[in-house]
């Protein structure tokens, strides 16, 4: 079986939301509590990094830039990362909640999810950004939005919910609008927790196991089929990439992690490549009309 090998040398903070970039052969990702969305080129090794004003949760490529999501708001950003025109205010009370998770779907629609800080009752949600720029909040009681994925054939949206440790599954129709959330997969106390994650052209959901040392890949039924461990504690987020899609990406954090930890997996906030043998779902860039 493949090993998880490290990417280069760096470790973050909290690095999430890592992006193929298949036209610059290139990885981008955020350090959601540092404000930065890195760019690695594979080729070069070349490392670049974009600072913002507040914490990035989320973000994708379009021409001409990004859309980023960050505590206070979702904005239109240029290649560089100067902000350019605010899409919409965070519907929550950003004091309280960040958004965190989010990407594209199928139609090159932007979605961001927030994290509820709290704890106190299931308090984030899951908003959608439409081509024209449109928000709509598509789905509510939710603790800690994470892994959001579709499938290859637009039929299904996944979820996670973090701190509630599960899973769902939300059916899509022609048009790619929301039916009711199922479960997909809940897990028990010591197996880790379900973060960000990806999709494969068989219909298989890669979930990040917070806090269970490793990766997993679920059938379209909800049977974990396979699981990678990995030399760090807390992943955070998979994505696919390489020239075949066939290397999943794998960030990590080291955020509230005391220093005897970090001491004894300084790999923690790094971030690893695994060679796989599915190829990944491909992500859309955001379509702005």
């Amino acid at each position: 079986m493949a090993e998880p090998r490290v990417l280069f040398d760096y470790t973050g903070h909290l690095p999430e939301c890592p992006t193929w970039s298949e036209a610059e052969n290139a990885l981008y990702w955020a350090d959601i509590l540092e404000g930065e969305i890195h760019r690695y080129h594979l080729p070069t090794t070349d490392h670049t990094v974009l600072s913002f004003h507040e914490e990035v949760g989320c973000f994708a490529q379009r021409h001409g830039g990004f859309i980023v999501a960050m505590r206070n708001a979702i904005w239109l950003t240029d290649k560089q990362g100067l902000l350019q025109r605010k899409v919409c205010d965070n519907p929550s009370n950003p004091q309280l909640a960040r958004f965190n998770d989010g990407g594209t779907d199928h139609f090159g629609r932007f979605y961001a999810g927030t994290f509820w800080g709290p704890g106190d009752y299931n308090g984030a949600l899951l908003m959608r950004i439409d081509n024209d720029l449109t928000p709509e909040v598509i789905q509510c009681d939710i603790h800690g939005h994470n892994g959001l994925a579709f499938s290859e054939d637009k039929r299904w949206m996944y979820t996670s919910d973090t701190p509630n440790a599960v899973i769902y599954r939300t059916p899509l129709d022609e048009q790619g609008e929301p039916g009711k959330r199922e479960l997909f997969h809940r897990f028990q106390p010591g197996e880790g927790i379900p973060d960000g994650a990806a999709m494969d052209v068989e219909g298989c959901y890669w979930s990040a196991l917070f806090d269970g040392w490793r990766i997993a890949r679920f059938s379209p039924q909800g049977e974990q089929l396979e699981e990678y461990r990995l030399p760090v504690r807390c992943p955070t987020m998979v994505c696919f990439g390489g020239d075949d899609m066939q290397t999943l990406f794998i960030t990590t954090t080291r955020e509230n992690m005391e220093p005897q930890e970090i001491a004894a997996h300084p790999l923690s906030g790094a971030i690893f490549t695994l060679p796989v043998a599915v190829a990944g779902v491909k992500k859309s860039l955001f379509i702005q009309r």
